[in-house]
C-alpha cells in the first residue's frame, strides 16, 4: 500500500491584481511531498516558487487570491481551516524559514525571545523557564556557542550565517514535520552556505521531518534532496529523482539552468547564459511559456497546451520533444 502523502497540492493557482491587468504568479501546479522527503524547489527569481509555498502555508494577503482544488496536510484539507487552525498549525507541523534572515527576525526582540515565545505559543514549553532551557538547547543544536549568554542579544549581533542558524532553531522548536527552507543561504558566503545546507540535512536526518528547499541553484540541490521540481513562469517545468533530472534533464529550462553553473572540472569551460527574458505573466499565456528562449522551440509549441507527462520512471516534463532529448 502506498503511503499518503504529508502534502498534497493540486491544481494551485495564485493571482496577483496589477495595473498591467491579473499577474498568475502560480499556474496549475501539483505535487506530493511524502513523509519525511527532500525535495528542492528550483527555479530563477520570479519562477514562483515561494509563493507556492505561501499559498499553501495560507500567508497570502488580499488582495491575492489562492484558488486550488485540494490541498492537504496530513489528511485535513488546509483550504477549510480558520485563520486560529492555520496560526496553530504554522510553527508547530509546517515551519518556514525566510531568506532574509535580518528581516525576518525582529529587530527589537532579543533572540531568546523569539526562540521561547514560538515555544509558549504552541505549548512545546510549561513556563518561561522550561522554554529558555530549550531555547539554549535548540541554539546548541545548530551550533551557537555560548547559547545561554547569547539568548540575551539582538539580531544585529549575529553574522548572517549564524542568524540563518537561527532561523532554523526557531523552525524546529515545535518538532515541524516538514520544513519549508526558502533560500537558505542566500547572501552567505560559499563556506558558510555549505555548513547551513549541512546542518538542515542532519536535522532532517535526525528528526525524521520531510524538507522542501526552494532555491535559484541547482548546482546545491544534489547532495541535499532526493527530488527536485524546476519552475519556470509560475509552472513545474520538469519533476523527478534529483539524479535523474541533472544527469538527464528533459526540459531545455532544465538544460539551461546546468549549463550555466561552473564546472571545477573544466573551469576553462564557456558558462552559457539563457538568452531572452521570463514572459509577462499579466497576459494570457498560450502554448510553452520557454519558447521564445528555446533553441528546439517549433510551430506547435505556441499554439499546443502542454501537460507535465512522464518520461521516464518518475520522471515527467513539460516539453513536446521531451523524448527527444536524452543524456
Amino acid at each position: 500500500m502506498t503511503e499518503e502523502p504529508l502534502l498534497s497540492v493540486r491544481a494551485l493557482h495564485t493571482h496577483f491584481p496589477t495595473r498591467r491587468g491579473r499577474l498568475a504568479a502560480v499556474d496549475d501546479v501539483s505535487f506530493d511531498i511524502a513523509p519525511g522527503e527532500s525535495v528542492a524547489v528550483v527555479g530563477e527569481s520570479g519562477s514562483g516558487k515561494s509563493v507556492t509555498f505561501l499559498s499553501v502555508m495560507g500567508l497570502v494577503r488580499p488582495p491575492g487570491e489562492v484558488v486550488a482544488q485540494a490541498i492537504r496536510f496530513a489528511g485535513r484539507d488546509l483550504r477549510k481551516l480558520g485563520p486560529a487552525e492555520l496560526r496553530a498549525l504554522r510553527g508547530s507541523e509546517i515551519a518556514l524559514t525566510m531568506q532574509d534572515s535580518l528581516s525576518a527576525l525582529n529587530p527589537a526582540l532579543t533572540i531568546g525571545t523569539q526562540i521561547t515565545e514560538s515555544l509558549l505559543a504552541h505549548g512545546r514549553a510549561r513556563d518561561g523557564s522550561a522554554a529558555r532551557a530549550e531555547a539554549v538547547r535548540l541554539l546548541e543544536r545548530v551550533g551557537i556557542a555560548a547559547a545561554a549568554a547569547r539568548l540575551r542579544e539582538y539580531p544585529h549581533q549575529f553574522s548572517g550565517g549564524q542568524r540563518q542558524r537561527v532561523m532554523i532553531a526557531i523552525a524546529l522548536a515545535c518538532r515541524p514535520r516538514l520544513l519549508i527552507a526558502d533560500e537558505p543561504t542566500t547572501a552567505l558566503d560559499v563556506t558558510i552556505r555549505a555548513q547551513v545546507l549541512a546542518l538542515i540535512a542532519e536535522l532532517r536526518r535526525d528528526t525524521g521531518m520531510a524538507l522542501a528547499l526552494v532555491t535559484h541553484d541547482l548546482g546545491v540541490v544534489a547532495a541535499y534532496t532526493a527530488r527536485v521540481m524546476v519552475m519556470y513562469a509560475g509552472q513545474i517545468v520538469e519533476s523527478g529523482p534529483t539524479g535523474a533530472v541533472i544527469d538527464a534533464p528533459r526540459h531545455p529550462y532544465t538544460r539551461g539552468l546546468l549549463a550555466s553553473l561552473p564546472d571545477l572540472d573544466h573551469p576553462d569551460r564557456t558558462i552559457a547564459a539563457i538568452p531572452g527574458q521570463v514572459p509577462d505573466l499579466t497576459l494570457r499565456q498560450t502554448g510553452c511559456r520557454f519558447r521564445p528562449r528555446c533553441a528546439l522551440a517549433i510551430a506547435a509549441c505556441a499554439t499546443t497546451e502542454i501537460a507535465l507527462d512522464e518520461v521516464a520512471q518518475g520522471h515527467a516534463a513539460r516539453c513536446l520533444r521531451a523524448s527527444e532529448l536524452h543524456p
